[in-house]
């Protein structure tokens, strides 16, 4: 029979911690999922970890091992995978509360329909306390940007989406030689089509490692000029601010910069935004290097 949702992980190198994430879904009160593992090229035991779980048959789950190419490639991965209406991505070394999926699924239920994209939820941490700040009560369908922007909520969100919605748009680029591409940009672009269900349900407990992308993205603006500056490019394309524009045209000089492409800026949507963003541009730059020197 079918799974109503299916949750997608993935990992590299992670198998220290994967033990919590997995010991959370075998605990689920509703156990309508599936849990889909993509292992960007891990070194360590996470395969033969895994292969223990599929043994243990507690829990449905499928594996996919891939080559290394960064956390967006494993999106890609599980995109062209998955097979149920829902899926939501709950990173290695974070789980979810007993409940989750059961809320997730009941919320659906009661609300969903082919108006909207999914549900937008809550991240919460170890001891209880919600990332950032709850959703308005008095807001019960919204687009990302304006639960952000208009109605001024704070912190990372857990998103719960349709599949065929997310099969609508295109998968994340991948560049040779670097490891990300932010998550955002399919948010941006699901967003200028499409609200999301809005709930106060705690759908994600979090924790924030310090090799996690999160932490250290100074760095990965060095790492991944391209990955960021296509980020950009979609940021000018859909957004209605002008304010969003112009700072996404600042990024993108300095992505240019740093992946040493100057055609890079001629794939912006607003030209000449863009070239009045270059004394900027150049000023971020700098302060990205400087900031970064001593890590390179």
């Amino acid at each position: 029979m079918m799974k109503s949702i299916t949750v997608f992980t993935p990992t590299f190198n992670r198998a220290f911690c994967l033990d919590q994430l997995y010991q959370s879904l075998v605990s689920q009160t509703n156990q309508d999922f599936i849990w889909m593992i993509i292992d960007d090229g891990s070194s360590d035991n996470t395969k033969e970890l895994v292969q223990s779980w599929i043994a243990e048959s507690k829990i449905t789950i499928e594996y996919f091992y891939k080559q290394n190419q960064g956390m967006h490639t494993g999106h890609n991965t599980a995109y062209k995978n998955i097979t149920t209406e829902l899926n939501v991505c709950i990173d290695s070394d974070d789980y979810m509360p007993n409940d989750a999926i059961d809320k997730i699924i009941t919320i659906w239920k009661e609300n969903g329909n082919i108006t909207v994209a999914g549900i937008i939820g809550l991240d919460a941490f170890k001891d209880g306390i919600i990332v950032g700040t709850k959703i308005p009560e008095t807001v019960h369908y919204s687009t990302l940007n304006d639960l952000y922007s208009k109605n001024k909520v704070l912190g990372d969100k857990k998103i719960v989406l349709r599949t065929d919605v997310v099969k609508e748009f295109p998968l994340y680029p991948v560049y040779e030689n670097e490891r990300l591409v932010p998550l955002g940009t399919l948010y941006i672009m699901i967003d200028s089509k499409y609200k999301f269900i809005c709930s106060n349900e705690v759908f994600c407990i979090v924790e924030y490692l310090e090799d996690g992308s999160s932490r250290n993205i100074l760095k990965q603006y060095l790492k991944s000029p391209n990955g960021f500056g296509y980020s950009r490019i979609v940021a000018m394309k859909y957004s209605k601010s002008l304010k969003v524009k112009f700072k996404s045209a600042i990024h993108l000089v300095s992505s240019a910069l740093f992946a040493k492409n100057i055609k890079l800026l001629f794939q912006s949507p607003n030209l000449l935004l863009t070239f009045i963003a270059i004394p900027f541009g150049l000023v971020v730059s700098v302060y990205i290097f400087y900031k970064t020197r001593k890590s390179l």
